[in-house]
């Protein structure tokens, strides 16, 4: 597996937990927090949400909460919601 090189604009992480709340997709499933593609050095250890049953779910780590979006295809923009 190639390193992920974070100078290239397609492969920068996105601070953890920037955030209070995301909406993600069914291609972000399963669901945890910090999101795939936010830093992990700075932030609280990986836990895995239970958001289908209801399509809302908090982390009990830094209180971020997630929509999920049933009807959208393909993982959710998390970039473009921090920006």
């Amino acid at each position: 597996m190639a390193a992920m090189i974070q100078d290239e604009p397609k492969h920068r992480l996105i601070a953890p937990n920037a955030l209070h709340h995301y909406t993600v997709n069914t291609a972000d499933l399963p669901l945890s927090c910090p999101m795939p593609g936010m830093m992990l050095w700075n932030s609280h250890p990986r836990v895995y949400l239970a958001i289908e049953p209801t399509g809302w779910a908090k982390c009990s780590y830094c209180g971020a909460e997630y929509t999920l979006n049933r009807n959208a295809l393909g993982p959710a923009d998390i970039k473009s919601q921090t920006d």
